[in-house]
């Protein structure tokens, strides 16, 4: 039986801090099974989980001194909740492992504490029919963990709610912030080339300058998009997340664009700055409705909803956009 510690190692810390940034993300899974937290015997609690690293970490690091079975599913690497919606954290799986285990023969009770999160994706009745073990739901936060088995498998109303302060969205950041970069680093150097050459015409200091400002000017919509509209998020307006990342787009384009040309304004200048006004929030709100997958402000009919009308408006935007931007080069 494979047995674990509630201490993690600084190679555990190291490959959390990556996978928070989006580096071997998809491949940060342990093996699904069951494994052997302290020295449990066949009176100590189940406790249910999802391969990926993270959430095993989460767990075991939350038990320190504790004797518990963890058995953890195979859910293609995806954390509990996303799990349970994408159907791999489910009731078959459940059952499967259980079976695959011999978790009845090592243990003499009948009863799996499961993440409330896991929820949507299990039927606690058919697990119960299909294996005769009863499925308890657990806390919502593993720090909950050690007070939930304490008082008899009883959550309080605080271990129920879900919140989402500023600092559970700041550590959602990176993977979404990291994933837009990604892009970037496509867009931004042809981007930067292709405003270098047009505007080299005017002399290969204006071309570097304008070239530069593009650069600037597709980061700045990135990190509107990526970490302004996460943290403010519960303070802009509107509930679609789209609209909040417009918005800030907005905002945050008439500043820069502000800063960079002040009162010094020709015709080509001017349909520079309404080009810019089109792509920055178009792009920015692309990247803000990309967090709807992380937040819990939102339901999978929601976002749909929200990608059939939003979508083809930031596209719009961004050709309208790029097609100004073009043209404000031959004027100039």
């Amino acid at each position: 039986m494979p047995q674990v510690s509630s201490s993690l190692t600084w190679a555990d810390r190291l490959g959390t801090f990556k996978a928070r940034w989006g580096i071997g993300r998809m491949h940060y899974t342990v093996d699904p099974g069951l494994y052997a937290l302290g020295e449990p015997d066949e009176k100590s609690p189940v406790l249910v989980t999802a391969n990926y690293k993270m959430s095993f970490d989460k767990l075991r690091e939350s038990l320190p001194g504790r004797n518990v079975w963890i058995l953890v599913l195979d859910t293609k690497g995806i954390n509990v909740w996303c799990a349970a919606g994408k159907g791999t954290f489910g009731t078959r799986e459940i059952v499967s492992r259980i079976e695959s285990s011999g978790l009845s023969q090592i243990v003499s009770h009948r009863e799996l504490i499961l993440p409330q999160l896991s929820g949507p994706g299990v039927a606690a009745h058919e697990v119960k029919r299909l294996s005769g073990f009863k499925v308890v739901y657990g806390p919502i936060q593993a720090k909950d963990l050690t007070n939930f088995l304490d008082n008899g498998l009883k959550a309080s109303p605080e271990m129920r709610l879900k919140t989402f302060t500023i600092w559970e969205r700041i550590v959602l950041i990176p993977m979404e912030l990291m994933a837009a970069l990604k892009a970037g680093i496509i867009i931004i150097p042809i981007l930067f080339l292709i405003t270098f050459f047009l505007g080299s015409r005017e002399g290969w200091a204006n071309g570097m300058n304008h070239g530069l400002f593009s650069v600037l000017a597709i980061l700045v919509a990135i990190l509107t998009g990526a970490i302004l509209t996460p943290l403010l998020l519960p303070w802009l307006p509107g509930r679609a997340f789209s609209v909040k990342g417009l918005i800030m787009g907005v905002l945050t384009g008439l500043t820069l664009l502000s800063f960079y040309y002040g009162n010094w304004i020709t015709n080509g200048s001017r349909l520079q700055i309404i080009a810019w006004l089109f792509l920055i929030p178009a792009l920015s709100a692309f990247i803000a409705m990309n967090f709807t997958g992380a937040s819990t402000y939102t339901s999978l009919s929601g976002v749909k909803k929200e990608m059939r009308w939003a979508l083809p408006l930031e596209i719009s935007g961004g050709i309208v956009g790029l097609i100004l931007w073009f043209g404000s080069h031959f004027i100039a």
